[in-house]
């Protein structure tokens, strides 16, 4: 008996710290793939602002809609700014250069970075 229980014990343990671990992992995947939907949803929103800023007549000002949209898409980045969007940039170089300098090829990475992460339908 002793020695079934010096076997089993360590073994529990293990099991037991293992557990906690996928948990864990899980919760933190999970809050990664939500902050990620949230970003790439925001980046639609702010698109859609610009283009209809676009298309507005003079008297109209959209700026309103279109700032608030950026800063939106701002905060939801910021949990995300270091991941990588290739050519050397991080997703908040990028996301800076897009909404702020208006550089289309930023703009296309962070619109690709959605879409390898899974959410291309909530951008343009």
């Amino acid at each position: 008996m002793v020695r079934v229980l010096k076997a089993v014990v360590p073994l529990l343990a293990l099991v037991a710290v293992t557990a906690g671990c996928s948990s864990s992992e899980g919760k933190d995947e999970q809050l990664l793939t939500e902050q990620r939907e949230t970003y790439c949803m925001r980046l639609g929103t702010w698109q859609k602002a610009r283009n209809a800023e676009s298309t507005a007549t003079p008297e109209s000002s959209g700026y309103d809609g279109v700032g608030a949209a950026a800063q939106d898409a701002f905060l939801a980045m910021r949990p995300l700014r270091d991941e990588t969007v290739g050519a050397g940039r991080t997703l908040g170089e990028a996301t800076a250069a897009a909404m702020n300098s208006g550089d289309a090829e930023a703009e296309g990475r962070v619109v690709k970075y959605c879409g390898d992460v899974g959410f291309e339908t909530l951008t343009r």
